[in-house]
């Protein structure tokens, strides 16, 4: 096991990444953060959080569950979902979709379908905590990157958060 970023690395991180997200937006009265369950939604309340402490915006954030809308929920396996919380239009709106790790590119997927159901956004970008770029499935590109890692398919990146596994971390798991 391999750390990629300790609690203090993953802080920088964390503000690096709301601070470009301000840079880009200046105005969030016309977009929202959807955080995707079940592990991004740690990353995104972070995010949410950090961008409200700068700005004092109140910025429309929700949480969207995926499990029906992935390309591999008929394989037979139990899918249990997580719970979908928007509870403002994204029409017309840009969408900040937000996950811990962007690995093939179906989560993604996914979630942009998902997405569709609740109306149509004006654009989507797309945040991610780390960036597995070899291992990518389909032609999906983050806009904001906490770290790129470069790994072969055997090995796995966890994010912990503290609020759920008791430690900010991110760690290389061979």
């Amino acid at each position: 096991m391999k750390t990629l970023l300790d609690t203090h690395q993953l802080n920088i991180t964390l503000q690096r990444l709301a601070h470009q997200l301000i840079e880009n937006h200046l105005d969030f009265s016309a977009s929202a953060i959807i955080g995707l369950q079940p592990r991004g939604i740690w990353f995104s309340n972070r995010i949410a959080q950090i961008v409200k402490e700068i700005t004092s915006e109140n910025i429309p954030y929700g949480k969207l569950d995926i499990t029906f809308y992935r390309d591999d929920v008929h394989t037979g396996d139990i899918l249990v979902p997580s719970h979908t919380d928007i509870n403002f239009s994204i029409e017309d709106r840009r969408v900040i979709l937000i996950d811990d790790v962007l690995h093939t590119g179906r989560t993604i997927r996914a979630a942009m379908d998902a997405l569709i159901d609740f109306g149509r956004p004006r654009n989507v970008e797309l945040m991610v905590l780390i960036d597995r770029h070899y291992s990518r499935e389909l032609p999906i590109q983050p806009d904001y990157v906490g770290q790129t890692v470069d790994t072969i398919i055997t090995q796995k990146v966890k994010v912990n958060w503290k609020e759920n596994d008791g430690i900010d971390e991110v760690v290389l798991i061979d």
